[in-house]
């Protein structure tokens, strides 16, 4: 076993004394509460910036300049929380008003962007000179090829830190539906590998250190084992932090993990586009049925029609955040259906250290 020193999670001048950071879960899953324990606990805690805004008074009017403010607010909150550790946002890319956001999260001293559900090919044009940390997330060599190509050749810059989301994570995947629904372990271990190959070349060539963290599927320490041992610097944990006392979400959202079976994990058609995983409940499906009515659009992503869409994803989401979750999309990870009991993030951090 390594020492605590040697295991630690660095990023430039960045340091996480537990190489794991929270995975951002929108809507209104990790939000101060639970980025500011994660990080006060030596892990990296991550806002979502998705809909962040939505338990403010003016959020159906003005949701993106709602959002915007609220995303400070929140940074600043897990700021007081997490002891001097370390807070950063996640932002999808298919996020409508994206460099808005991104310049946001920045004011808002964020030290970290992570960037996915596309390929975050202008990040380093919309952060410029900022000292925050720019992470795209990735799931084939392919998209790291991509950026990494792209980002040397338009801005000369290489990513601080790249994440390789799995095909066993939560929410929206950047996978197809049939590569979800017949997953291979051993076979994806293989891809990793390449990244992790890919990337260290790329940081040698360029005299960057360029470390590298696995998402998706990670519940307990073996699995961060697993990965580390493959070369990975550091693993990124979101689901089994739901089932916390500290998580933002609702009591009920995190009940319904705890309530979940196996076979209640199932692969959906996000309204946006994308395939997702989520908990299989009376949305669900409803959904399956015809086209759910909505109130007016909040602006969320980018790819959506509200005019075909067959139900609000935005809706789904801040449903599942406060409470109403019959009438709500429960994403989450493969292993949701582990969680048995409330923890607190201290007992988890401690079980990673």
């Amino acid at each position: 076993m390594e020492d605590k020193k040697s295991r630690a999670l660095v990023i430039g001048e960045l340091r996480a004394e537990v190489p794991v950071i929270q995975g951002g879960m929108g809507v209104g899953i990790s939000l101060s509460g639970l980025a500011g324990a994660v990080a006060a606990q030596g892990g990296i805690g991550i806002i979502s910036t998705a809909q962040i805004g939505y338990r403010e008074a003016d959020f159906d009017e003005h949701p993106i300049e709602t959002n915007l403010r609220a995303m400070k607010q929140e940074i600043k909150k897990a700021r007081e929380i997490a002891d001097g550790g370390i807070i950063g946002v996640n932002i999808m890319v298919a996020t409508r008003e994206y460099e808005r956001y991104v310049r946001a999260a920045i004011e808002g001293g964020a030290d970290l962007i992570i960037s996915g559900a596309g390929l975050p090919m202008k990040l380093p044009e919309i952060a410029g000179e900022a000292k925050t940390k720019l992470a795209p997330i990735v799931s084939s060599l392919k998209s790291a090829e991509v950026i990494f190509k792209y980002w040397l050749k338009k801005y000369n810059r290489l990513p601080d830190l790249v994440v390789i989301e799995g095909p066993r994570a939560g929410g929206h995947l950047g996978f197809r539906m049939e590569e979800l629904e017949e997953i291979d372990d051993a076979a994806y271990d293989e891809e990793i590998k390449r990244i992790l190959t890919r990337v260290r070349e790329y940081g040698q060539q360029h005299g960057k250190e360029i470390p590298v963290v696995v998402a998706g599927g990670i519940y307990e320490r073996k699995d961060m084992e697993h990965y580390l041992e493959m070369g990975a610097a550091g693993v990124q944990v979101a689901t089994r932090f739901v089932t916390t006392y500290e998580c933002d979400a609702s009591p009920a959202y995190k009940q319904a993990y705890i309530d979940a079976k196996k076979e209640d994990i199932i692969i959906v058609k996000s309204p946006v586009g994308m395939p997702g995983r989520a908990i299989r409940n009376a949305f669900m499906e409803r959904a399956k049925e015809g086209q759910i009515p909505h109130g007016k659009c909040h602006l969320c992503i980018s790819t959506c029609k509200p005019a075909e869409t067959p139900y609000c994803i935005t809706e789904a989401l801040v449903n599942a955040a406060t409470g109403n979750v019959e009438q709500a999309l429960l994403f989450c990870g493969s292993n949701a259906w582990r969680a048995e009991k409330l923890e607190h993030v201290k007992d988890i951090m401690d079980e990673f250290r």
